[in-house]
């Protein structure tokens, strides 16, 4: 959160002829940590991201800021416990000194002992909140000093003293011992996390010696490493070292700021990030360089999942014993790295390795045959880079079938490496008869905007963006983007690609928009105009993002024809208008689009609990395996869905056996042998078999297309009754160019819409809505605020829905909230009003927390599942 932070090293990525990556299973290192996966202000509140995503991405600590505090909206630290708990979290570590605006912080007092003896004030009262969340507050670390050499113990106008700490420790140390026996003496159970420095100083070694005297040493260690992967493994190990030389320990260690700007959001980056802290065995939470709420930059809107996301779900679901990577150029960022598993259990390794372009030999050494016979079943996967804001499905299958054990080894040679994906590789016993898959998409091409050709006015080829030498800035492909399609100009950005055989095509447009750019304030979305060979217009709404070069993706489809095309993106089309706003464009990928649209995810290779275990003595299994549940084991798939709405699920099982599917929470009855028609939300789905049986053999999962055996109904806004400042207002982009704003403020400004069920159950509505308020920011991170609604049906109790930044009110998203409606017709009303803070006394008085609902486009109501 400094410019400390951002000091890494500027060396540029080197270049290498020959690659080859080795995973040694019999150098076994440790059992599976996962503490890779942590979040610093990831969380907004209860449903931003949803507990889909969190639960998803296995994250297993949050850092974020003290309860009620002012530092930036959301993310208060009480109101994310419960549901992060809910969703699987360990630990949230609050940043006590984040109760204060600014960073610098600014405490309020006129002398050191002043701002001090407020700030214990702070504490007292966040310790007594916690006291009254009964066992939540065991998931609750404190963490009283942030940076304490740059802010409260350094040498600027806010610190204590004006004296840094590590020039005289006197009165940090002293300040550290009041904190933390104020804290002990209100909770003895409490956790205490220190010193929290932006680096791993040479002054710790003090600041321990100091703690362990006095009898205040932290509970769990923490600083940043804001640095490389290398230094992560060099600093733990400096770390233990120091324990063993002071009799410390070994105390666990959370790594609680980590990676840069350039390397968040790009899986082929964080890999390595993961595989130095995984082998590390310590906790780590990303860094906070940009939004609250989103994961940082892994979650897209409030449940769909972009390429990082994907990587940490992946990451998660590594299972058993950590063995050695020998990386052909160990701990050298911005090379080939990785992380390996063996499940001897599963009888699988697992490995994800990424961070250079180009080709390598993937090697297991050491394959046992007693755990994976004289064949091995391979099958490989890309988790590629879809921007900061731009979502991304499941991985994709490159390669499924079976490779020779040879002298205990077997070789993977892969090409065509993307530097900024990552790989997945699982291998698991073969020669069962499994059938091999084709690969599950075309091949990707990616052509760069600033190697296209442009022609008429306003053209700006913008860059470098950020680079091994300028981590501050954003990750782009090819480091270079370009700017000219905007309001008034007549640009034409021309790619030139060659197919090579007849079909239809996914085409994406990387591109953005800054939210508050001059141009872009008065509709939101740029529209641009795409056409093939001159011909088949059709206009596009390219992404917002909260800064320049924050990348998202606009995709749509084309027929081609085996050989040469030009694909245009202009800002005038004869027939279709003219852009209005600006936007710059990254590049444009295109790939071949496959017959079978049914994603198939094998049980073999799913999240498994409850004593289901992976079987593969059955010859009729689609995969290398099955998944063998008894009475209450469970299996799990984390799956993709484009957009809200009907799916047809078919769970694949063989023989007999009886079980019950879970979908996101919901529970929709035993598991048919068929496809079922199943809402599912846009973004990520979990879904859940659980054994009722003595016996269920899983064998995959399938998704397909809607067959329309769901019904929705979709209601507009505008034919909603309003009452006091709820009112129809134009949108551009809204259904029909209106919908509600004004909603909130209070009960009276409401919402009520009439809706009809077939049948009483569960159903979805899907809110399509805007939202684009944002508080003012006291640095870096612009802070967009969530509004919500509180819903109530039928007159019951009403339920707060929190929404994420749209970045614009004319831009809208969809929202899917379960509820349970009667027979006939029901009433909807939408409502809102600002929380006050914890104890019920005083108001956040930077508009911080919202008093309204978002703008409100359209609900549709869908049944959640047909009944059996």
């Amino acid at each position: 959160m400094t410019a400390e932070e951002s000091a890494a090293p500027s060396s540029e990525k080197p270049t290498f002829s020959s690659e080859k990556l080795t995973v040694e299973l019999t150098a076994e290192t440790g059992p599976f940590h996962g503490g890779a996966s942590g979040a610093l202000y990831g969380l907004y509140g209860d449903g931003v991201p949803s507990r889909t995503l969190v639960e998803g991405m296995y994250v297993r600590t949050v850092t974020t800021k003290a309860q009620d505090g002012i530092q930036h909206p959301g993310a208060d630290a009480l109101e994310i416990l419960p549901s992060f708990v809910a969703a699987g979290g360990k630990d949230v570590y609050v940043y006590l000194p984040d109760f204060y605006r600014g960073f610098p912080y600014e405490w309020p007092g006129a002398t050191g002992e002043e701002r001090l003896a407020g700030f214990l004030e702070v504490i007292r009262r966040q310790v007594e909140h916690v006291l009254t969340l009964g066992e939540y507050k065991s998931h609750v670390v404190y963490v009283p000093f942030n940076e304490p050499e740059g802010n409260m113990f350094g040498e600027g106008e806010w610190s204590y003293d004006r004296v840094s700490w590590r020039t005289d420790p006197r009165a940090y140390f002293a300040a550290w011992e009041k904190a933390y026996r104020l804290i002990k003496g209100l909770d003895p159970d409490a956790r205490i996390a220190g010193p929290n420095t932006s680096i791993l100083y040479p002054e710790v070694r003090g600041f321990l010696e100091f703690a362990k005297a006095r009898d205040v040493l932290p509970d769990v260690i923490t600083w940043h490493e804001l640095s490389a992967p290398a230094e992560v493994r060099t600093n733990v190990a400096k770390y233990r070292e120091l324990e063993r030389e002071l009799g410390l320990g070994p105390l666990p260690v959370n790594l609680n700021e980590y990676a840069h700007n350039y390397h968040v959001s790009v899986p082929g980056q964080m890999v390595q990030w993961i595989s130095a802290i995984e082998e590390s065995k310590v906790d780590a939470d990303l860094a906070y360089w940009n939004i609250a709420g989103n994961l940082n930059d892994s979650a897209v809107e409030a449940n769909k999942g972009n390429g990082q996301w994907w990587l940490f779900n992946a990451y998660g679901q590594l299972t058993g014993s950590t063995v050695r990577v020998v990386a052909p150029h160990p701990h050298a960022q911005y090379t080939l790295q990785g992380v390996a598993t063996l499940d001897r259990d599963k009888r699988q390794a697992r490995l994800l390795f990424g961070g250079s372009g180009g080709a390598a030999d993937i090697v297991f050494e050491g394959v046992d045959p007693h755990i994976f016979g004289e064949t091995a079943h391979i099958r490989l996967q890309e988790i590629p880079w879809t921007g900061q804001v731009g979502a991304s499905a499941q991985p994709s299958r490159l390669r499924d079938d079976e490779l020779p054990v040879v002298d205990g080894r077997v070789t993977l040679p892969v090409s065509d490496l993307d530097a900024m994906s990552a790989y997945q590789v699982i291998l698991s016993p073969g020669g069962n008869g499994a059938t091999s898959l084709p690969p599950s998409a075309g091949r990707r091409r990616t052509y760069e905007a600033e190697d296209a050709t442009y022609t008429g006015s306003g053209y700006s080829r913008n860059g470098p963006e950020g680079s091994p030498s300028d981590v501050d800035k954003f990750a782009t492909s090819g480091g270079y983007h370009v700017g000219g399609l905007r309001t008034g100009s007549d640009g034409v950005l021309a790619f030139d690609v060659e197919v090579p055989q007849d079909g239809t095509y996914d085409v994406s447009v990387f591109a953005n928009s800054h939210n508050l750019a001059d141009l872009v304030r008065e509709q939101g979305p740029t529209n641009v105009f795409l056409r093939v060979d001159g011909e088949a217009p059709r206009e596009l709404r390219l992404p917002l993002g909260y800064k320049w070069a924050v990348w998202g993706h606009t995709d749509t489809r084309v027929e081609l024809t085996a050989g040469r095309h030009r694909i245009t993106l202009a800002a005038r089309d004869p027939e279709l208008g003219v852009t209005k706003g600006e936007a710059v464009v990254d590049k444009l990928d295109l790939a071949l689009r496959t017959d079978d649209v049914t994603a198939l995810y094998e049980a073999e290779y799913a999240a498994l609990a409850g004593g289901a275990a992976v079987s593969y003595a059955h010859r009729a299994a689609s995969g290398p395996g099955v998944a063998v549940l008894p009475r209450g084991g469970t299996v799990t798939f984390w799956t993709h869905a484009a957009d809200d709405g009907e799916a047809s699920v078919t769970v694949d099982v063989l023989g007999p056996g009886e079980g019950l599917l879970r979908v996101n929470g919901e529970d929709v009855g035993r598991v048919e042998r068929g496809a079922m028609a199943l809402f599912l939300a846009g973004g990520v789905n979990k879904l859940t078999v659980t054994g009722t049986s003595e016996r269920l053999i899983v064998d995959r999962l399938r998704v397909a297309p809607s067959r329309g055996l769901l019904p929705a109904t979709v209601y507009g806004a505008e034919e909603a009754a309003l009452t006091g400042t709820a009112r129809v207002t134009g949108y551009t982009y809204a259904t029909g160019g209106k919908a509600v704003d004004g909603i909130g403020g209070g009960p009276g400004n409401a919402l009520t819409l009439t809706v009809t069920a077939d049948r009483a159950g569960r159903h979805a509505l899907t809110i399509r809505y805007a939202n684009g308020e944002q508080a003012p920011a006291t640095h870096y991170n612009p802070d967009p605020v969530c509004r919500h609604a509180d819903i109530s049906v039928n007159g019951a109790d009403p339920h707060r829905v929190l929404f994420p930044t749209t970045f614009h009110f004319n831009n809208f998203w969809n929202l899917s909230v379960p509820v349970t409606l009667e027979q006939g017709a029901n009433t909807l009303t939408f409502t809102a009003d600002e929380l006050p803070d914890f104890a019920g006394e005083t108001r956040n008085q930077h508009g911080q927390r919202s008093a309204y609902a978002p703008v409100v486009d359209r609900v549709t109501v869908t049944p959640l599942f047909q009944p059996f």
